[in-house]
Formats: C-alpha cells, structure tokens, sequence
C-alpha cells in the first residue's frame, strides 16, 4: 500500500507541474518567419494568432499568391518552434518518461 500511496503522490505532483506548465505556454508568444523576416506570425504557446506583419515592400496585388505562401510558411514555422517549445518543456515534467505514442500533454 505504501507504493501505491507514493505513486498517487508522484502523480499527483506530476499533475500540478503539467498545470504550471500550460499555464507558462499560454503566456508564452512565439513568432515564425518567411521570406528573410518580411512575413512574420506571432502565436500563443496555445497556437493562438496574436499577429501577422508584413513588410509593405511585399504588398503586390499582382502576386498575392505568394504573399499568401509566405504567411502559410511562416505560421508553420511558428507552431514548429511551439511544439519544440512544448515538448522540451514536458520533457522537464515528466523526468524524460516516454508516453504512449499518440498521446500529447498537455493539449
């Protein structure tokens, strides 16, 4: 009984550790670029869109399409960085544990 009284305790720390780090995520802003920084996007550590900046020097309304490749690229890497940002922190949380495949903390 002594373990299992242990185990609920770990598991119960390890619960209030993973609140503290979402809780850091959502504060976190992280933005991600394209085109050598003239389209960038800034997210939450949530994925949230807090803002899109684009150099005026880019704003052609003969070439949207690429004005439209570069925001899609540089949302991608923004939520790249997130998911690196979020996994070095759960590797924090849980001591390096491995969880099951599929199974993502915190969202």
């Amino acid at each position: 009984m002594k373990n299992l009284a242990g185990l609920m305790k770990q598991a119960q720390q390890m619960q209030t550790k993973v609140q503290e780090m979402q809780a850091k995520l959502e504060a976190l802003e992280i933005t991600g670029e394209a085109g050598a920084g003239l389209v960038k996007v800034t997210l939450t550590g949530k994925s949230d869109l807090r803002s899109i900046r684009i150099d005026p020097k880019l704003i052609d309304p003969a070439d949207a399409e690429m004005l439209q490749d570069l925001i899609v690229a540089a949302h991608r890497d923004a939520k790249t960085k997130i998911e690196a940002v979020s996994a070095e922190e759960m590797q924090k949380v849980t001591g390096g544990l491995q969880l099951p495949a599929g199974m993502k903390l915190p969202f």
